[in-house]
């Protein structure tokens, strides 16, 4: 039987590791498929000194591997949104299969992408595009099938839980765990996409659309960074039998779908909560499975090239036996719900609230009257009297409160920067106890 060919686009960490892992573990996915697949086209800009690529032909220009019409399945491993995008509609307009790592082109222009495909009739795969090496889209597309999903929550951007870690256990501060990351490698130079959220929001909106059956909307997703957690918060949730992470949020209820990315306390005693450095982990709950974990290396060459080319052996066992393939979704493309995002205002949760007041008589009073003034209940708090050395005699009050609207816990949190015993923000951190 004839080989199936590869073209691919963009020979950097990823795609030199998907190309060695085609070429390392050949005869190992031949004994899989019952089909050899080989590399016969790349493109690149220029080959680094260890890539060793044989007698492969070689282009600068990606469309070249899009039109070539010895390719049947296109990698598109070059990143960012506007070529990856022209690349993927044109190979797709060509008739071929396309596989993408590029969870900022899914997340951005999916809808678009997966509609242009079933109308041509092949295939857009994306388990690389979120976790990594971990096979999460596999398991709520196939595995979880069977389930109404009711929520799902993720480390899925190894960065910020790096940073968190080492802040942690180290009792760094956050500039300098990030500078650590950047020397290692692990943060790029504009780090925002990772401390900010919005990489572990692309990924977010892919899930949520797997699980619960919705269009793409990442431009609706809640972010908010880890820039503002300070040691203090690290130090204080800890002692309250808390850690702090970074979590996507995905949760599904009669008035809609919470799709949300910040600082999340959770109890230590979570397994979650126990994922550490660059880590990536994945909870989902499922009405007749129950809770699953997911949990591995969410980056790196060798874990991404593997789903890479996991979609690859997907796509062309599809290629036999088209009737059989899994919708782009998990869910036939006129069977998507049109249940809305929920605005973060409208959200029930949880607070972790810490407030910098002046050390008199009657502040801890003041603020608590104003939480009962809006009916939130208060479950715990810590009062730090003021440090040896702090000359304004400024004491640190934190408070965890029970479950109330975010809008309500807004108003409150105003009323409280109002007081005159107050200096600056609230520190305002969500909790969730991921439970049903």
């Amino acid at each position: 039987m004839k080989p199936i060919s590869i073209g691919i686009c963009g020979l950097g960490t990823v795609g030199y590791g998907s190309f060695s892992v085609i070429e390392k573990n050949g005869s190992e996915i031949a004994r899989r498929l019952g089909r050899e697949i080989v590399v016969s086209h790349i493109a690149t800009r220029s080959i680094k000194e260890h890539q060793h690529i044989g007698e492969v032909k070689v282009s600068q220009d990606v469309m070249a591997v899009a039109d070539d019409p010895e390719v049947d399945i296109v990698l598109e491993l070059i990143g960012g949104y506007d070529l990856a995008k022209e690349l993927v509609l044109r190979a797709i307009s060509n008739g071929k299969h396309v596989v993408t790592a590029n969870k900022a082109l899914i997340a951005v222009h999916g809808n678009e992408i997966f509609s242009a495909a079933s109308e041509k009739n092949v295939v857009v795969a994306y388990e690389a595009a979120v976790a990594g090496g971990i096979p999460i889209i596999k398991a709520l597309r196939e595995g979880l099938a069977a389930n109404h999903i009711q929520w799902l929550a993720g480390i899925i951007n190894g960065t910020g839980n790096f940073i968190l870690s080492e802040m942690g256990d180290k009792g760094s501060e956050f500039a300098n765990v990030l500078k650590q990351a950047q020397d290692l490698g692990y943060a790029e130079a504009d780090p925002t996409f990772d401390v900010e959220g919005i990489d572990a929001a692309h990924k977010l909106t892919i899930l949520a659309a797997i699980a619960f059956g919705i269009p793409l909307q990442f431009d609706k997703a809640y972010t908010e960074g880890i820039s503002n957690i300070t040691i203090e918060d690290i130090r204080y949730a800890e002692e309250l039998g808390y850690r702090i992470k970074h979590l996507g949020i995905a949760r599904k209820s009669e008035q809609g779908i919470e799709l949300r990315v910040h600082p999340t306390l959770i109890s230590q005693d979570t397994l979650i909560a126990n994922v550490n450095g660059v880590m990536n982990a994945v909870m989902v709950q499922g009405d007749a499975v129950g809770p699953t974990l997911y949990y591995g290396a969410g980056a790196g060459a060798q874990a991404t090239a593997s789903a890479v080319v996991a979609d690859v052996i997907d796509v062309a066992r599809m290629m036999s036996s088209p009737e059989n393939s899994v919708p782009a979704l998990g869910f036939r493309q006129d069977s998507l719900s049109d249940l809305s995002i929920l605005p973060i205002n409208e959200i029930i949760s949880a607070y972790y609230l810490r407030v910098v007041a002046k050390d008199k008589a009657g502040v801890l009073s003041d603020i608590t009257e104003i939480l009962g003034d809006f009916n939130i209940n208060i479950e715990a708090v810590i009062q730090k009297e003021p440090r040896v050395h702090d000359v304004e005699q400024n004491l640190s009050v934190v408070i965890l409160t029970d479950e109330i609207k975010e809008s309500v816990m807004n108003t409150a949190i105003e009323k409280i920067e109002a007081l005159n015993a107050i200096g600056g923000k609230v520190a305002r951190i969500r909790m969730d106890r991921l439970e049903d």
